[in-house]
């Protein structure tokens, strides 16, 4: 038991290390992502936190077991390089004893992983899902900044507010700019007309009985003309309504898969939702398997070092998620039946598993055979 402890506590403690510092560059990566597009006006910046709060637990399940695959390869390969290893051997550790003490910590991050995969992540997409299907968000005033110019890349609409009140729900001196559109298609640049509409105030409203938001502005003027000619209409206003088109950028952020609960994806007979919920699972299982590769590959000595089988391990890691992701994209188009699905790569790896521990041992005992 004090042996058990010792090994437990050397490879929590590596993962641990591993999975933080992970974990660090991949938010800091796309907290610098969602920080440009709330720069460039496509985000509200009152939504960083929110989603990147949101968005851990998808993260922590990825990082988590390369962060114990790593733990491991680094834990055992100092007992090797400083010959503790080769005590414990001396002692009477077998490598099938060795293997029972790194799964029992396996199995622990694999049941975290698990109430991430299943429970927590989920959940997380759907909140940043709902986050960004938010009215406010949906209609554009939040990622409007006091004195500063937006331009929708998408539609070419240039906006302009000089002030927001402190709720951001009142718009002061609106300045808007954007192209006639004429069946549904934007006209040719020769005959192309820009409307130009000027108001003292405006605000965002929500039209419940029509399911649609409103830009309502109020006291301007409003011009229609080709620049360069001097026919222009010029129309003044109490109250000007205008239809918001609801981005649609939320609504391919995320598969829509990845926001359903994983007790609906059991009971669905869609493909689609079988391979979802055959990756969930995945996520669990690998990760005790490649704890056992882990633990293989970090066999060294005082010459090759404690890293020389990082490389090799990134390699297995990598290969072993890009043949999940491929089986899982298989299912879903149904090139492949969901009763293979997503298990024949487990199986392959764990018999890579079980081959690197105990394969000199199986081929020694085929070669000296008793006379």
């Amino acid at each position: 038991m004090l042996l058990f402890r010792y090994l437990a506590k050397e490879i929590l403690f590596s993962m641990l290390a591993v999975t933080v510092t992970l974990l660090v560059i991949v938010m800091s990566g796309r907290f610098v992502k969602y920080l440009a597009q709330a720069a460039a006006g496509d985000l509200a910046p009152e939504m960083l936190f929110s989603i990147m709060y949101y968005r851990l637990p998808s993260f922590l399940e990825l990082v988590l077991p390369l962060g114990l695959f790593i733990g491991v390869l680094l834990a055992y390969g100092r007992l090797y390089v400083e010959s503790e290893m080769t005590v414990m051997n001396a002692c009477g550790l077998s490598t099938r004893r060795l293997s029972l003490y790194t799964l029992i910590p396996s199995i622990a991050v694999a049941a975290l992983v698990g109430y991430l995969s299943l429970v927590a992540s989920p959940y997380g997409i759907a909140k940043v899902q709902a986050l960004f299907d938010d009215a406010k968000n949906s209609s554009g005033l939040d990622t409007l900044v006091s004195g500063r110019f937006r331009v929708d890349e998408k539609t070419g609409r240039v906006s302009y507010v000089e002030k927001l009140s402190e709720n951001r729900e009142v718009m002061n001196n609106v300045f808007i700019v954007e192209e006639l559109v004429e069946k549904g298609t934007v006209q040719k640049r020769s005959s192309q007309e820009l409307s130009v509409i000027l108001a003292e105030q405006g605000k965002v409203v929500k039209q419940d009985e029509l399911e649609g938001r409103y830009l309502v502005l109020s006291n301007g003027f409003r011009y229609v003309g080709q620049p360069g000619e001097q026919l222009y209409d010029v129309t003044s206003f109490d109250t000007f309504g205008q239809l918001l088109k609801q981005s649609n950028r939320s609504a391919r952020l995320y598969q829509k898969t990845d926001t359903i609960p994983t007790r609906q994806l059991m009971e669905s007979s869609y493909i689609g939702h079988q391979a979802a919920f055959q990756w969930r699972i995945s996520l669990i299982i690998l990760v005790p398997i490649l704890a056992l590769i882990a633990q293989a590959l970090s066999k060294t000595n005082h010459r090759r070092g404690r890293y020389v089988k990082m490389l090799p391990g990134f390699l297995l890691y990598i290969v072993y998620l890009v043949m999940l992701n491929g089986a899982r994209d298989a299912v879903a188009k149904e090139t492949l039946a969901p009763e293979i699905g997503l298990w024949w790569v487990h199986l392959v790896f764990f018999c890579l598993a079980m081959l690197l521990l105990f394969g000199g041992y199986w081929w020694q005992r085929l070669r000296v055979r008793p006379r």
